[in-house]
């Protein structure tokens, strides 16, 4: 019988607001020219080119209400948007870190190992109920890291 090597795998769940290196944490941050009070805020944000209704979202009292207000059907997303979802997380994610110290150190500590955001139907930024999604949450997360070491290194 083939045993199967143990993965050591962190797991963080991206809209829990409790958790240090979620999206919702509140851990306020500056970017772009304006004070964001968590990464999804910025994220949700970033969707329109309306600087009226990118800050009703910054100004959203809940990244659920900022959620909410970016998954409108009224509002006209920017062009670009699908090709730089990604960007604008690890945009949000590493300023959060390089800002908040305790924050980085949480993700640091991670070590090497694979990060997953575990969700059952999330398939773009998690991994989905069967693990076959894509992780891009997890992914965003572990870059930010690499990039947290290699500056540290060098």
């Amino acid at each position: 019988m083939l045993e199967h090597p143990k993965v050591e795998l962190l797991t963080v769940n991206r809209d829990d607001a409790n958790d240090p290196l979620s999206a919702w944490s509140k851990h306020a941050f500056e970017l772009d020219g304006a004070e964001w009070p968590s990464v999804e805020h910025y994220y949700q944000a970033m969707k329109f080119e309306d600087a009226g209704y990118r800050e009703q979202i910054r100004h959203a009292e809940h990244p659920k209400q900022a959620v909410k207000l970016g998954h409108a059907k009224f509002k006209k997303r920017r062009k670009d948007w699908k090709k730089n979802s990604v960007t604008y997380m690890i945009r949000g994610t590493y300023t959060k870190c390089r800002t908040h110290r305790e924050v980085a150190d949480k993700l640091l500590e991670s070590g090497e190992i694979k990060i997953s955001n575990l969700t059952m139907y999330d398939y773009f930024w998690g991994s989905g109920r069967d693990m076959r999604g894509k992780n891009n949450y997890g992914k965003v997360l572990m870059a930010v890291r690499d990039k947290l070491n290699e500056e540290a290194a060098g």
